[in-house]
């Protein structure tokens, strides 16, 4: 996925622009590509979500909010630049105990509580109802609207997706990425459970590499010029 950021001549740090393509959907659940917003780009940690408007943005990417709902929260957030930025905190929040659920979950039960409370307290504090509506695709989906509070609901389907996964027992198949550089979280699906890398594209290409490096290191015969130190290393053997 490409990253697109602008940098100022007096080296200030590079400012992500938001974009489709900023977007990394590889968690196979809603509530792990919600994680991996708290990303790792080219070596520098990167909150995808900087603002109000990227937090929408990535709603719609992640297919949970329409594009006229999207526009009508653009628009009151406009008029409710607080209300707005407050829903941005909640959902950095909501995205902190999400980690801490996914990288700690399955053998820490303080991860798990602090996880449960943080979804019950999205889901009881937002009155709405469940439409199920065409896509632009033509596919159906369901989605939650909010009555009263346009910001309120924003997080029911990702807190939602977390619940499932504590209801359906999937926190043992929940991994980090094994690249100890990679913050990025998934559900592993295969069929043995031995899935180590976020992406092959990424991770495990580079992991690819390494190991390819460290075998040429290991057959790469000794230059001559080192015959004498050779020899020395055999008889102090």
């Amino acid at each position: 996925m490409a990253l697109l950021a602008t940098q100022a001549a007096t080296g200030a740090m590079p400012q992500m622009v938001v974009t489709s393509t900023t977007f990394v959907f590889i968690g196979e659940r809603l509530w792990l590509d919600f994680v991996n917003t708290d990303d790792l780009r080219r070596g520098v940690r990167v909150d995808v979500l900087r603002d109000f408007d990227a937090l929408i943005h990535w709603l719609g990417a992640a297919d949970v909010l329409d594009a006229e709902r999207a526009v009508g929260i653009t628009r009151r957030a406009e008029q409710q630049p607080a209300g707005a930025a407050a829903a941005l905190v909640d959902a950095r929040r909501v995205r902190a105990a999400l980690r801490a659920l996914a990288e700690r979950g399955a053998v820490q039960e303080k991860a798990r509580a602090d996880a449960l409370s943080e979804i019950n307290r999205v889901l009881g504090r937002s009155a709405g109802h469940r439409r199920v509506e065409f896509g632009d695709d033509g596919a159906f989906r369901q989605s939650f609207v909010p009555v009263g509070d346009a910001f309120a609901g924003l997080m029911i389907p990702v807190v939602e997706s977390a619940a499932e996964a504590l209801v359906g027992g999937e926190l043992l198949r929940v991994r980090r990425c094994a690249d100890g550089r990679c913050p990025r979280v998934f559900y592993d699906s295969t069929r043995n459970g031995r899935r180590r890398w976020c992406d092959m594209a990424t991770c495990g290409n580079r992991a690819k590499a390494a190991r390819f490096r460290a075998r040429e290191r290991d057959v790469t015969p000794r230059p001559v010029s080192d015959l004498p130190a050779m020899q020395a290393e055999a008889r102090s053997a």
